[in-house]
């Protein structure tokens, strides 16, 4: 019998009626995956792959469908599962990652002038092994307070079990009693760690390292080493579609 790849249930099923479907859905993902490894565009995917229009039609429509999130979701659960964890975390760790954006032009860019960058920010919260939780793209000019807000209000109704978030000194202040009224039962709290300033040179910090890690993992991927993307979704879809792949890998070597 042949072995089902973890992806191959989890994607959506031919409607009923009309026009029988000929694209192989296996190879458009492998394609896509192969597109954010490779840095290319969508023009420049290989001709042994169905056609770049039938790729970033069905790249797009999943995107706006909730599919790619849906599909990361169920794969960071199998993970968790995997490394005998429960299925929903109770601590995570939370940061940002400023990065260029290009010519393509779009929304959401601004200039970060604690990094000089100008373009946007990946603001993050993983789990205790890394894993993506939450991912909000926005304007580099957006101070990262401002920004945690934007990820940690999705804590009020989603991951309910969550009840400790790490941090660095940059988060502290008025945003940790916002963070404590998320909730009125299982009130979340955000922690600081700082590092103590008879330390010099690159300190790893407890906990704090995890997140860095991730986005080590991410830009692996060299369609993440800038920002091309023209929708800031977008860009949050090409992080949950790296995570996916690195998911994969896990999964499969398991």
């Amino acid at each position: 019998m042949k072995k089902v790849t973890p992806i191959q249930g989890l994607l959506p099923k031919a409607k009923k009626g009309g026009r029988h479907r000929t694209t192989n859905l296996r190879e458009v993902v492998n394609a896509i995956f192969y597109l954010i490894r490779g840095g290319i565009s969508w023009q420049m995917l290989p001709k042994d792959f169905p056609p770049c229009k039938t790729v970033y039609d069905y790249f797009r429509k999943w995107r706006l469908h909730g599919v790619w999130k849906a599909i990361h979701d169920r794969l960071r659960t199998q993970v968790r599962l995997q490394a005998g964890r429960k299925a929903q975390p109770t601590a995570g760790i939370i940061d940002s990652q400023s990065v260029k954006t290009t010519s393509v032009g779009g929304t959401a860019r601004g200039f970060d002038a604690g990094k000089k960058i100008d373009g946007r920010k990946r603001h993050i919260l993983v789990d205790t092994l890394g894993l993506l939780l939450v991912v909000v793209v926005h304007a580099g000019s957006i101070q990262d307070r401002d920004g945690a807000r934007l990820v940690l209000q999705q804590l009020a109704h989603q991951f309910t079990r969550l009840v400790l978030v790490w941090a660095d000194g940059g988060y502290a202040g008025q945003l940790v009693n916002w963070v404590n009224q998320l909730r009125t039962y299982r009130r979340v709290r955000l922690e600081i760690v700082k590092r103590s300033d008879q330390q010099k040179g690159f300190v790893l910090l407890p906990k704090r390292w995890i997140v860095e890690r991730t986005f080590g993992w991410l830009v692996r991927f060299r369609r993440l080493s800038k920002d091309y993307e023209r929708l800031p979704e977008t860009s949050e879809t090409m992080i949950y579609l790296a995570m996916i792949r690195l998911m994969l890998g896990r999964l499969a070597s398991d």
